[in-house]
């Protein structure tokens, strides 16, 4: 399980981010799409990181919120 960042991107498609996993990024162009597209995209990382003998980061995301 891992944590995503969602948001609108410029072009009108969503954006989504897997922050523990560096430069795992996808998009879609709803909402839905994109988290479906990030899942994808976390496997196929993670299926990467083994191959290769490499180790997993673990899930060790925060996302306090900061009053301004």
């Amino acid at each position: 399980m891992r944590q995503v960042i969602v948001y609108p991107g410029e072009d009108g498609y969503w954006v989504v981010e897997c922050p523990t996993l560096p430069g795992c990024i996808s998009q879609g162009k709803t909402r839905e799409e994109a988290i479906q597209n990030i899942r994808e995209a976390i496997d196929a990382y993670i299926a990467a990181l083994e191959e290769g003998g490499l180790p997993v980061p673990e899930e060790r995301f925060e996302l306090p919120t900061v009053a301004v």
